[in-house]
């Protein structure tokens, strides 16, 4: 198995499988703390949209959420057993960065983060859908592709980040011109079928009757591939309405 979403690697179940733990993870306790994450980040991230349009200082908070939830999100990746404990802690630091981030996106253009949350979640339900209905056969093939074009974005954004530091960036990845925009789709898309690589991911975890709290680590996955696709999303929409 192979999931483009870096926290849910290919080996990350098979080491559990067959070993008969008495608490075995299950779809719906995976489903249950997804619920939990995601109240946490919604909860953190009306903090600092709060204090954001009250006229307070939310960039401690920004930076905190940031540095802070990517160290957790490593805690988390590399220590498993710990996910229970720091996958919550991940998902109040990221509320945290998203709350001021969308805060920031709703000031320029006003009802951009409802629409942004609105199509992030249909996006979700939708594919959910469709990867029950069987119509998206995850293959190694469609893993690899996933895989390989979602290394690559990481690693644009990587450069841009460090050509920032020069005066220099990547062209293209903030332009809200007709090629700008079509790169935004293009990542928007490659972040939404990391979600069917990790449904099937955590199908076949709970088929495999993984230990119990690998629950928390699969929901703190999936939590990484929505939030991603959350902030391209917004990210898309305000290329879009800049054109106006």
């Amino acid at each position: 198995m192979r999931s483009g979403n870096p926290s849910l690697r290919e080996n990350t179940f098979n080491d559990y499988q067959g070993l008969g733990y008495q608490n075995e993870m299950t779809i719906s306790g995976t489903v249950n703390k997804t619920f939990i994450l995601l109240v946490l980040v919604t909860a953190s991230a009306a903090f600092t949209w709060y204090l954001y349009f009250t006229g307070q200082n939310v960039m401690p908070y920004l930076i905190t959420g940031a540095i802070g939830s990517f160290i957790f999100a490593l805690i988390t990746i590399f220590a498993k057993k710990a996910a229970p404990v720091t996958a919550p802690i991940y998902a109040i630091l990221e509320g945290l960065f998203i709350g001021g981030i969308s805060a920031f996106y709703e000031e320029q253009v006003e009802g951009i983060t409802f629409m942004a949350v609105s199509l992030t979640f249909a996006v979700l339900f939708g594919l959910l859908l469709v990867y029950k209905s069987g119509l998206i056969k995850v293959t190694q093939n469609f893993r690899l592709g996933i895989f390989a074009a979602t290394l690559g974005i990481f690693l644009a954004y990587f450069l841009h980040f460090i050509l920032s530091f020069f005066g220099m960036s990547i062209p293209f990845i903030h332009d809200s011109g007709p090629i700008g925009i079509g790169v935004s789709v293009f990542i928007v898309i490659i972040a939404a079928l990391n979600l069917v690589l990790d449904f099937d991911f955590i199908e076949k975890g709970a088929e495999m009757r993984c230990p119990k709290y690998l629950e928390w680590y699969a929901a703190f996955g999936l939590m990484v591939t929505l939030v991603w696709l959350y902030l391209e999303i917004l990210r898309l929409l305000s290329k879009i309405f800049s054109r106006d």
